[in-house]
């Protein structure tokens, strides 16, 4: 048997009784023809299990803790778990979903109320048919760096992050900036979702008999990432459109598959196909910006650090430390 640490409690169980039975006969004075023998137990216990001896000294080591935890005559071995990624489909909203739960928050700010759980997915539902719970919603405002923080008051309160809230005032004051001073260029908003391909209507009315009507199709079939870019002043950019299929057996969310390649590609087409000059507006996914050059990160190897340095004729010393080498890269960062 290999030894690997996630093994049965069963398995860990017959181990360990195993090697009692060999300690057994170790320390007892009057088989010492068999004591001497069994005076490396472990080793036995590996070999007569068809084990390495790693894995006995961890099902040893498991069994030590449990005892000093509370002394008894059954140990409970623990089985390891399984873990699963399952995507949780009423708290994996789109982007435009999710911003739509954002106005939806701050329009009770806006009048005074608390936006309690309940009263968020009342007005879900309301505005985009949502099916879910509760609990999904407080899922989504975790994704949406909601939190509980406590008033002034001693009631709870709904508070959006600082740095989040910094960078929405930062875009309104541009924006406002540009409208105070009569700018004409055009204002254009990018930005990607998706769809199933076999996405219909949920429910139709049908006659009692269910005989008639449309057929739905059979599972949700290939996701479609959709990329474009539009304006209020002339509609979406001409020839702009991006649609591309993700990989077959995606469940996740499409930023999996989306990357800055993609986008770099599709976003310089786009700017030849748009008036100029204009404004363009993006959010901060990930793929929207990304480095020119790479640099060594915090855990890169003292050589890489200092080969780094040399293609840059930055100056070190072979005996500076690599805190200082990371000094010198942090300073060389435009």
């Amino acid at each position: 048997m290999a030894f690997n640490q996630d093994i049965h409690s069963q398995t860990k169980k017959l181990i360990f009784h195993v090697y009692n039975y060999f300690n057994t006969i170790a320390a007892d004075k009057s088989k010492s023809e068999l004591s001497n023998f069994y005076q490396q137990t472990r080793d036995v216990t590996a070999k007569a299990c068809g084990v390495i001896l790693a894995c006995v000294k961890k099902v040893c080591s498991e069994a030590k803790k449990e005892l000093e935890v509370g002394p008894s005559n059954k140990i409970a071995f623990k089985s390891p778990r399984k873990s699963y990624k399952r995507v949780k489909v009423m708290s994996s909203l789109d982007d435009f979903d999710n911003e739509i739960v954002r106005r939806t928050i701050h329009s009770f700010y806006d009048k005074g109320e608390f936006p309690t759980t309940v009263k968020i997915l009342v007005a879900m539902q309301e505005k985009i048919n949502y099916p879910g719970s509760k609990t999904s919603v407080q899922r989504i405002l975790h994704n949406l760096n909601f939190k509980y923080k406590k008033c002034n008051d001693g009631r709870k309160f709904l508070m959006e992050r600082n740095d989040i809230v910094a960078c929405r005032v930062k875009f309104l004051r541009k924006m406002y900036e540009l409208r105070q001073n009569n700018d004409t260029r055009p204002v254009v908003y990018l930005d990607e979702t998706w769809v199933n391909q076999n996405h219909t209507q949920g429910y139709i009315w049908q006659n009692p008999e269910n005989i008639e009507g449309l057929k739905v199709p059979i599972g949700k079939g290939a996701r479609l990432i959709v990329c474009h870019a539009g304006s209020p002043s002339f509609g979406f950019v001409n020839n702009s459109k991006l649609v591309f299929r993700c990989k077959s057996g995606s469940t996740e969310d499409y930023h999996s598959q989306m990357n800055a390649d993609i986008f770099e590609k599709w976003f310089v087409e786009m700017l030849a196909n748009s008036e100029e000059p204009s404004v363009m507006v993006m959010d901060n996914a990930s793929y929207h910006s990304v480095l020119a050059e790479e640099y060594p990160k915090a855990n890169a190897r003292k050589a890489d650090i200092q080969k780094w340095l040399e293609n840059k004729s930055i100056s070190y010393s072979p005996v500076e430390t690599l805190c200082k080498l990371r000094e010198k890269v942090k300073t060389a960062i435009p």
